[in-house]
């Protein structure tokens, strides 16, 4: 065998030695890895997996104990499984609606701001969560009443000559939850804001573009990502929210959470109950998927028409 094809051979066996060893080494980082997930992989599997296993796993079977998917075939019989389905989607759409209109332009003055002031302003944002849930909505019933403070003084300015009915209905369940979700928004959408590069917006600026064009344009398109993460926030805390739809609501507004307390807590049937949360959740599950995919979608138009 002449020289250079033994040190060809040579270079190819020292080559697959180093493949081989670096394949080794890949192996045990992702050993060590997974060792150090694992207290954190398990609490994950013990907290979420297995309690909605269980559920899925209750909902197959009847109030009798016998396996059935009658629990399930409940929601095409009775029109009121249908109609509060459909409530609790639609309070949750409006509120969603309702938090964007307010706290997008609320996040971009605060980005906006100087960081003195916007940290000043950021307090009055967080400063309801120092509050209980349960409180605030008290206060809500007590401001939106028919006697209350905004229908006195409308009175009283002579605006109106009978009070507006803004407690135990709709309304008042969507003002309610807006000014309790409203955070949730606005905290993450100042965060994607904050992050905006302002020389993306001086560029955009020298080649032409009135303020109009560069915020739509630029500020916009980056700031979806902190929009779509409050929307999802927002979103699903809305379609699980308990305590603000049944005082604010009046018992004329019930929504799929209040269904499943009804369910467990007065007839005691578990198994509808567990059902009422597997549809819930997979429901969700598939909304989610769809914006994340419509969200993806949009951004590559975006970015690839550019």
């Amino acid at each position: 065998m002449s020289a250079p094809a033994l040190m060809q051979e040579t270079a190819g066996a020292g080559q697959d030695l180093n493949a081989q060893a670096l394949r080794t080494d890949a192996r045990r980082e992702s050993l060590r890895l997974l060792a150090l997930l694992s207290p954190s992989l398990f609490l994950v599997f013990a907290i979420i997996i297995v309690p909605i296993g269980w559920l899925f796993w209750l909902s197959l079977f009847d109030e009798a104990g016998a396996f059935s998917a009658a629990n399930y075939a409940r929601f095409f019989e009775q029109v009121s499984y249908i109609k509060t389905f459909t409530t609790t989607f639609k309070v949750a759409f409006i509120v969603t609606g309702a938090c964007v209109l307010l706290g997008y332009p609320l996040a971009y003055m605060l980005s906006q701001l100087p960081r003195r002031a916007a940290s000043i302003c950021l307090i009055f944002v967080i400063l309801p969560f120092w509050t209980s849930v349960l409180v605030r909505t008290y206060a809500w019933l007590v401001i939106l009443q028919r006697k209350g403070l905004i229908n006195s003084w409308l009175i009283d300015l002579g605006v109106i000559s009978q009070p507006l009915s803004l407690a135990n209905n709709l309304s008042g369940v969507v003002i309610g939850m807006t000014h309790i979700l409203l955070p949730f928004l606005v905290l993450p959408l100042y965060a994607s804001m904050k992050t905006i590069d302002t020389d993306c917006l001086r560029a955009g600026m020298n080649l032409g573009a009135g303020p109009v064009a560069t915020f739509r344009q630029i500020f916009f398109p980056l700031s979806l990502p902190g929009l779509a993460s409050g929307v999802v926030i927002v979103f699903v805390l809305c379609l699980g929210f308990f305590v603000t739809p049944a005082l604010m609501g009046g018992g004329k507004v019930i929504m799929w959470a209040m269904r499943m307390e009804q369910t467990t807590s007065l007839y005691s049937n578990w198994g509808a109950g567990a059902a009422l949360g597997v549809v819930l959740l997979v429901v969700t599950l598939a909304l989610l998927g769809l914006f994340q995919w419509l969200l993806g979608a949009r951004a590559t138009g975006v970015w690839s028409s550019r």
